[in-house]
């Protein structure tokens, strides 16, 4: 038997076990439903430290291999964001269930016609070093009530076992459910990431969470295998920099964009009015200096819609570039960069409208940053991803609500 061979009988196995465990979430009552995810709460604090000793080790090795700052921050659980974890999770515990049916309306014959809403059965969900997304994922699953197989790359896998053996398995158990319903693949083996795409029969639907090339890969693969995916590939926030702009509001913004550098939604692109350029550009720079973060000044030899959060050797960079007007700027958001969000700051109204109508993207602001681009943050609810495509079905950010089947009922009356 091959390598490759035993890496997708070990994922094939983790399907089998979260299919067969699909029906005790699918018949759950919504009570018990929000009793495990109140338990994955609870269980955050009381294995705190099980779960932070399992990431110390995943940082020392990570440290040890050279890897960046940014990606060691995405890593990284401190006692902090383990209880922003388990808040989030008491939240989503708290939020109401969508009705599983809905009366559309009546046919001939003297029939009635309703919506039903199914959950989709197994889930799959690649991610990158980043363990509290296994519990953000897990939680929007059960959520939803579909059965999970996560899978994450060596650096996250001691952080992830743990947060799957010490608070998501055992808070499905304590709430009357399958603990097989959310399965851990147990290799960091990168083909398994591969395996986790070609199952359509166990798992029709996979959620890519990545960095560029190598998820969009994955997207290819689960296209020729028969698999839907929800892929998050590409980020990076602009932001225009309009000649009405409050330059105060202006740095505020830039400031508030850039309190995290490893992230999707970060501050990567500064379009400035060509008018206005050369009398904000020192403010900016300031601003830039003071969170950290270098200017990529023109001339530019990269690509202006660069991500640099992917970048480990300059991911402490934003590009600044002047351009005519709102719809130069629009037109770079929309056919440059990876479309996931832009901002205007103007005191413009009219300015801000235009920018808004012009711009395609998944999220648009107004004086306000693309870091609001999150699931808990305009939401209220963790998310699985944000999806940027340009075809109908779940965009942004992607939550419990998104994870379900439409299913047509014809009925007597």
């Amino acid at each position: 038997m091959t390598d490759e061979q035993t890496i997708g009988d070990l994922v094939s196995a983790c399907a089998a076990k979260a299919f067969a465990a699909a029906p005790s979430l699918a018949a759950a009552s919504d009570e018990t439903i929000d009793n495990a995810i109140a338990e994955m709460a609870a269980r955050l604090s009381s294995s705190r430290a099980k779960i932070l000793a399992a990431n110390a080790e995943d940082v020392a090795a990570a440290e040890a291999s050279g890897m960046s700052g940014g990606l060691l921050d995405r890593l990284r659980i401190t006692g902090e964001r383990l209880e922003g974890m388990a808040e989030q999770l008491r939240l989503l515990a708290s939020v109401a269930h969508p009705q599983r049916s809905r009366q559309v309306g009546t046919l001939e014959g003297g029939l009635r016609l309703v919506e039903l809403s199914r959950p989709v059965g197994v889930i799959g969900a690649n991610y990158e070093a980043r363990p509290n997304v296994t519990v953000d994922v897990a939680s929007q699953l059960v959520k939803s009530r579909n059965a999970g197989v996560l899978r994450t790359g060596a650096a996250a896998l001691r952080s992830a076992t743990a947060l799957v053996k010490h608070v998501i398995a055992p808070a499905l158990s304590d709430a009357d459910l399958d603990p097989d319903a959310v399965q851990l693949v147990p290799s960091p083996d990168r083909e398994a990431a591969g395996a986790l795409v070609d199952l359509p029969a166990l798992i029709p639907l996979v959620i890519l969470r990545g960095s560029g090339e190598s998820t969009r890969e994955l997207g290819r693969r689960a296209a020729v295998s028969g698999v839907r995916t929800l892929a998050h590939a590409d980020g990076g926030g602009v932001l225009y920099y309009d000649a009405k702009a409050d330059p105060a509001l202006a740095v505020d913004l830039i400031t508030r964009s850039l309190d995290r550098l490893g992230v999707c939604n970060r501050l990567n692109l500064l379009l400035v009015h060509r008018d206005v350029y050369d009398t904000a550009l020192p403010g900016i720079q300031t601003a830039l200096a003071a969170a950290g973060v270098s200017a990529a000044l023109p001339p530019h030899e990269h690509a202006i819609g660069y991500e640099w959060a992917l970048d480990g050797d300059r991911e402490a960079t934003v590009t600044v570039a002047p351009v005519d007007d709102l719809r130069h700027a629009a037109r770079i958001a929309n056919t440059e960069t990876s479309g996931l969000a832009a901002g205007i700051v103007t005191e413009d109204k009219a300015t801000a409208e235009e920018f808004i109508a012009a711009y395609t993207g998944t999220g648009v602001f107004w004086n306000a940053p693309t870091r609001l681009l999150d699931g808990f943050r305009l939401l209220g609810v963790p998310e699985t991803g944000i999806n940027i495509d340009r075809v109908p079905g779940p965009r942004g950010p992607v939550t419990f609500t998104d994870l379900v089947l439409r299913q047509y009922a014809v009925l007597p009356v």
